[in-house]
């Protein structure tokens, strides 16, 4: 992590460079909140700067707070808000899953309330009543709430231990997930000036980052900037044929029954692949703005309480999601930018066990890309930023070196190859398109020129080929100059190279239907004053013709016991399903699968021994102790 002096914070862009990984386990803390950690949460020792943020704000002070999905950021104020005198206050953009983050914190013990809008004027009542009587260790509250004049007159009563601001970066004007109202946060430094404010999140820029310290005004907060590397998920990026069958080979081959989100542009493409998924045996459910508000939660409650379930959205859903077994994310469309990419990957094993970052990426998605953006109606500073962004994206897709490394640097970080990307597993073969280039280039600019029209992928790559279709044979194409001149190459083949000619601006996609035109970087192409080198695409899998199951291979978590182990961590796994249905909580409330791996691993035969495996706090050993025991025994 790095630290921002004081003197250096004011109208600086704060510095992103990162020290070594936060997953990395340090034994520094104050005993308070050593005691804190290992009665409640049930481990033995912070992680990264936990111990050192946890300290400076419990003795006061303000702190911007960078950390990676899974890092352990609500530890940070979590902790503080038991060893400081009061309530702390968290703000929350996620009124729909406040009712399960408070749920999980009970479950250690913590306690914890939310007031929203989904509460009844008595149960509001209620809340506030423990506010005031200083019996709430933690209270969520969205921004739009925060900021009314009757809540601040109901905090100024109350005796208020800190303000945690999470996903902090809601707060950035150009960011990808801007909201009004964090801006009007702003107000806590005059209101409540003594009181220590924290702002979080797992997904900031330099400029991001910078907003954060204005916009909050948090000009003399100590900075911690954990590195973003989360070694445990595994970055592929597939070229797309057939997607679904892709994904379905995914599923079935790897993580059989196992959770997972996936991730499409449409409404429409949610609701289609949702339907395909379940016809083809997986148990998956649609999410997304059009639905139903009732059928939202529905879903979004089925997905955190049951194991093995997939669900199927649009990028309105998953922020604030604290399932920490999702064993997999899939994109079966290209994300708009980085920051998004990253904290919706990011949502893949925030356990800490092995875990997929998948994405399948075709010509298609840059052609779509390039149009939304030229047809909106944001102002030309929107649409240079949304430029920006996808340029970013596709930069990352396009790579031939390792991709975590790319993504990393994208942050402001800089790292070795991970050894774990699907570009360092399996290197790819780069070759000379130069005259590929030379030669698609040519074509677009006599079909420009010679016939006076504009035409699509399809149509300029069937010129190149050689290949008559009706538009052809009105157009007369083959008696241009550039008819069948890339014959040598296929049909996949010239996608593969146009994709990659777009990505890099040498091609431009223009217009309502994607009209292909020679792009800003065309000229020194056709001048022969650049090599254009390219990656070869790897062939995409094929999907198995069956289900294996869950029988067609343990679970990622599990990877690392033996067989026999698997079948006790199987056991387990339903016995915590059966005690989180009777509680009607969710099943990692109970025990995370890391936790699980611990017990079936250290293999204790008394409540004593089971209290030293990690995760295990207090309430949880008194709790459960002696079923795990039974089931331990039984198995």
């Amino acid at each position: 992590m790095h630290e921002l002096p004081v003197e250096d914070a004011p109208g600086a862009a704060p510095p992103v460079a990162a020290a070594p990984s936060a997953l990395e386990p340090t034994p520094a803390g104050s005993s308070r909140a050593l005691e804190v950690l290992s009665r409640v949460f049930g481990y033995d020792s912070f992680r990264g700067e936990q111990a050192q943020i946890i300290d400076h704000v419990v003795d006061g002070g303000d702190a911007v707070v960078l950390m990676p999905t899974g890092g352990g950021k609500s530890l940070c104020y979590q902790i503080p808000a038991m060893l400081r005198e009061g309530t702390g206050i968290v703000i929350s953009p996620l009124i729909a899953l406040m009712a399960d983050q408070v749920a999980a914190l009970e479950a250690n013990g913590i306690r914890a309330a939310f007031l929203n809008s989904s509460l009844e004027p008595h149960e509001a009542q209620a809340v506030e009543q423990q506010l005031l009587a200083g019996e709430l260790d933690l209270l969520y509250m969205a921004p739009e709430r925060l900021v009314l004049h009757r809540t601040a007159q109901l905090l100024q009563r109350a005796r208020i231990a800190l303000f945690a601001i999470d996903e902090a970066h809601c707060v950035a004007q150009w960011g990808h997930d801007f909201r009004p109202d964090y801006l009007g946060l702003s107000v806590l430094a005059e209101t409540f000036p003594s009181v220590p404010r924290i702002a979080l999140t797992a997904t900031a820029t330099r400029e991001t980052h910078s907003e954060i310290t204005e916009n909050l005004r948090l000009d003399h907060a100590r900075h911690f900037v954990s590195s973003f590397d989360r070694p445990n998920i595994q970055y592929r990026i597939d070229p797309k044929a057939a997607a679904r069958d892709q994904l379905l080979r995914l599923i079935r081959t790897e993580h059989p029954g196992e959770a997972g989100i996936v991730y499409c542009l449409s409404r429409r493409g949610v609701e289609q692949t949702a339907s395909w998924l379940v016809d083809h045996g997986v148990a998956a459910l649609p999410y997304h703005a059009g639905l139903d508000s009732a059928v939202r939660h529905e879903h979004q409650e089925r997905f955190l309480r049951e194991d093995g379930l997939v669900i199927v959205a649009t990028i309105a859903f998953g922020m604030g999601i604290d399932k920490p077994d999702v064993r997999f994310v899939a994109h079966l469309d290209l994300p708009k930018s980085i920051e998004g990419y990253y904290q919706e990957t990011g949502r893949a094993g925030r356990d800490g066990q092995p875990s997929t970052a998948w994405m399948a990426y075709g010509l298609g998605d840059v052609v779509n890309q390039r149009r939304f953006i030229d047809q909106s109606e944001g102002g030309e500073q929107f649409k240079r930023n949304a430029r920006s962004h996808l340029d970013a994206m596709l930069a990352l897709c396009e790579t031939v070196s390792c991709r975590r490394v790319q993504l990393l640097r994208y942050f402001g970080q800089e790292s070795e190859a991970c050894g774990n990307c699907d570009i360092c597993l399996t290197p790819p073969t780069t070759w000379d398109a130069t005259v590929p280039a030379q030669k698609l280039l040519s074509a677009l600019i006599r079909l420009d020129r010679e016939r006076d029209q504009q035409f699509g992928s399809g149509q300029v790559i069937d010129v190149l080929r050689g290949k008559d279709n009706e538009r052809s044979s009105q157009s007369r194409h083959h008696e241009l100059s550039v008819w069948g001149i890339g014959e040598d190459l296929s049909e996949r083949e010239w996608r593969t190279v146009l994709r990659q000619l777009i990505a890099r601006r040498i091609v431009e996609a223009v217009g309502e239907y994607g009209v292909l035109v020679p792009g800003e970087d065309a000229g020194p192409v056709l001048r022969s004053e650049v090599t254009v080198e390219l990656a070869v695409d790897r062939a995409p899998a094929k999907a198995p013709r069956s289900s294996r199951g869950r029988s067609g291979g343990p679970s990622r978590a599990a990877a690392s016991l033996e067989p026999a182990q698997q079948e006790v961590f199987e056991k387990l796994r339903g016995w915590r399903s059966s005690i989180a249905k009777e509680k009607q909580i969710a099943p990692y409330m109970v025990f995370s699968d890391a936790t699980l791996v611990g017990i079936i691993e250290q293999r204790p035969t008394s409540v004593e021994q089971l209290g030293g495996v990690s995760g295990v706090g207090a309430k949880k050993l008194a709790e459960y102790g002696e079923d795990v025991l039974e089931v331990l025994a039984e198995a």
